[in-house]
């Protein structure tokens, strides 16, 4: 399943929305090279959150295969920027893709619920509690962590809290056959947290990268959590519907 809307409208101009789309955008086109093999590994390996590295836990020297032919040798000295920067990082045009989508579909409506400058600062707090959470869970690991979908994670937590009887329109795969339905933003956010929880878990212990699961889990509960300090009531209550109220019917004609 995939969104591609929702019935809720936002009336202030998402600027920090579409500053960090930018931002993230930017990161890719002028630090990452597009994807090219040594700017997108030289990226992970200096900008990247990398829990070894930042924790001391990793020798210094320690090599870590990030291509074909590109090598990562650890400073052992913990980069304390990484834990920001690898949030405007992504692995991948798919990765950054989605990311931005995801941000774009829900991060409208959340930044509507507390002002521009709240939600800058509630979107950091939540990247670097994704951070958190995924660096307790492999304080060992080597493998560099990037993406935006941690603080994003947080952004669906608030709004799963602020509005889950908004209706998502979801696309449905099912091998050759597609078609649309209409949820509960309660029944798709819940799902996907879910997801992330099993993932997390039979994650566990297993060496590699792959999916930060356990950095979805940290924002989106920490997105869940901080909501209820960074929201503006008086811009919450405008709002058509919220919490639990039942979504206005549509008008025909």
């Amino acid at each position: 399943m995939f969104p591609i809307k929702d019935d809720n409208p936002h009336y202030l101009t998402p600027v920090v929305t579409y500053a960090l789309i930018a931002a993230n955008a930017l990161a890719w086109v002028g630090l990452q090279g597009m994807g090219a093999e040594r700017p997108l590994a030289a990226s992970l390996c200096e900008l990247g959150l990398i829990p070894g590295q930042l924790l001391g836990t990793v020798a210094p020297g320690t090599q870590v295969a990030l291509g074909p032919s590109t090598v990562c040798v650890l400073s052992g000295e913990p980069n304390w920027i990484s834990p920001f920067s690898s949030m405007f990082l992504h692995g991948g045009w798919f990765h950054l893709i989605g990311n931005m989508w995801f941000l774009w579909l829900f991060g409208n409506n959340v930044e509507d619920s507390m002002g521009h400058a709240r939600f800058a600062v509630f979107y950091v707090l939540c990247g670097l509690a994704a951070d958190a959470l995924q660096v307790a869970s492999r304080p060992d690991s080597t493998i560099p962590m990037v993406g935006a979908s941690g603080a994003i994670g947080g952004v669906m937590g608030a709004y799963i809290v602020l509005y889950p009887r908004v209706r998502v329109h979801m696309v449905v795969l099912l091998g050759f056959f597609v078609t649309r339905i209409v949820v509960p933003a309660s029944f798709m956010l819940g799902y996907w947290f879910l997801i992330q929880l099993l993932g997390g878990w039979t994650s566990m212990g297993r060496e590699g990268g792959g999916v930060a699961f356990w950095a979805h889990v940290g924002g989106f509960a920490a997105g869940a959590a901080l909501i209820f300090g960074f929201r503006d009531r008086r811009l919450v209550d405008r709002h058509p519907y919220h919490g639990w109220r039942r979504p206005a019917p549509r008008r025909w004609g």
